[in-house]
């Protein structure tokens, strides 16, 4: 073999190997090559994630993003998102991941799922001053629910017959129903409650007991384990230093309840 022909072989050889690290180069190099970290998230989603005075994303969302992007040392770049476009725009890599996405086997066949961080549940809410600690003591109350949704079957499946069940359109009429005295009791995901919480000292709501828990993961592209693992740590980290339970308290009203990450 003439020198000009092995230098074209080994050139040749050269661009297969680059192109084969190009191929199996992973989302957590890029991420990192990139300086920065795209994370899907809803923008009007409180106490998840919403506006702040300043125009800026505030929540529990967002605290659990900006400790990914500190830990990997890259800067966040949150994008907003919907239900109906979240899916095509991590598969189409318009974000590396996605906060707030409930397990599913039909997501699962798409798109994977990293740890749960975030509880997501279904709640029974009332006065400080109203003795409830189970379904069985929800016999002769009334209360309010948003028809139709996965609150009105759970609190319908667990309800005594003697339990008055007022349903309404929307979250808004839910809530006051149950602030006016109009239903002693309210159902709703702790989303929902998390604002009721904040919001009436007068009247003292707590959480009385869970029907249903569902808790919410960070999705991102199939076949990343390199990332999985990374954003696995984090979540694990932030509970052992306490940090998703401050998040918890700041945002959800309420301590965070290990128990409620198990789907």
């Amino acid at each position: 073999m003439n020198i000009s022909k092995l230098g074209r072989t080994i050139a040749t050889a050269a661009a297969f190997a680059l192109v084969g690290l190009s191929a199996h180069a992973d989302d957590l190099a890029d991420i990192k090559a990139a300086g920065q970290i795209s994370v899907g998230i809803f923008s009007d989603f409180p106490p998840f994630s919403s506006a702040s005075a300043d125009m800026s994303l505030k929540g529990y969302d967002v605290d659990v993003a900006q400790n990914i992007a500190d830990s990997l040392g890259v800067k966040l770049n949150l994008v907003g998102v919907t239900g109906q476009n979240r899916i095509a725009y991590l598969n189409d890599k318009r974000v590396d991941i996605l906060m707030s996405v409930g397990y599913s086997k039909e997501r699962a066949e798409v798109i994977d799922f990293a740890a749960a961080y975030a509880p997501y549940y279904i709640a029974v809410i009332g006065p400080a001053a109203v003795a409830i600690s189970g379904k069985d003591d929800l016999a002769d109350k009334t209360i309010a629910v948003n028809r139709g949704t996965l609150e009105d079957t759970s609190l319908t499946a667990a309800a005594p017959a003697s339990a008055t069940i007022q349903r309404f359109e929307n979250y808004n009429s839910v809530i006051q129903a149950f602030i006016s005295g109009q239903t002693q009791l309210m159902v709703v995901g702790n989303d929902v409650g998390a604002q009721v919480l904040a919001r009436q000292d007068a009247l003292k709501p707590e959480q009385k007991f869970q029907l249903l828990t569902s808790p919410s993961h960070i999705a991102l592209r199939k076949s990343e384990d390199g990332l999985k693992n990374a954003v696995n740590d984090v979540v694990a980290k932030m509970i052992a230093e306490g940090k998703l339970d401050a998040s918890s308290k700041a945002w959800l009203k309420t301590p965070l309840n290990p128990e409620n990450l198990k789907d």
